[in-house]
């Protein structure tokens, strides 16, 4: 939760930990699980709905969250990386992946809600859009003070 309130205040708080990438690697992971159970009910309902095999819609989530994305998070880390090197010289890659890796897993609370609402309501209820939103916004605002917060000059 303090997260949510000081986000800043957290991140310095882990990079002052210092460097370790078995940590950084198991947020990551959590909360790639984390977001894959958020997917079940909208696969339930799809298959109660459509009929698709709910078996297999699982088995590739569970694929596609727990051995694609985390490549993807380390390509985002990197570029987001590059483009804090740029504007911010004290920048390093471990501070990039750390606040990209901590910012998803800090953002799952939000990502279940979203999960669940969609399972319940489908994707074109106005209250599922706007929880979606609200996880979109949270991840980008603690992307955006984790990097600024490993960036900073010691």
């Amino acid at each position: 939760m303090r997260m949510y309130r000081a986000p800043r205040r957290v991140t310095r708080a882990l990079y002052a930990m210092g460097p370790r990438e078995d940590r950084a690697i198991m947020w990551l992971m959590i909360g790639c699980f984390l977001v894959f159970l958020s997917r079940l009910p909208a696969l339930q309902r799809m298959a109660v709905e459509t009929g698709t095999d709910f078996q297999r819609d699982t088995v590739y989530a569970f694929f596609s969250l727990l051995f694609i994305a985390p490549l993807l998070f380390y390509a985002i880390a990197f570029i987001l990386y590059g483009v804090t090197r740029l504007l911010r010289p004290a920048a390093t890659v471990y501070g990039a992946r750390l606040a990209v890796f901590w910012g998803w897993l800090a953002a799952t609370p939000l990502a279940l809600f979203y999960g669940l609402l969609v399972g319940f309501n489908g994707l074109d209820h106005p209250g599922t859009a706007l929880v979606g939103a609200l996880w979109l916004a949270a991840l980008i605002w603690f992307w955006i003070n984790g990097l600024i917060e490993t960036s900073k000059k010691i």
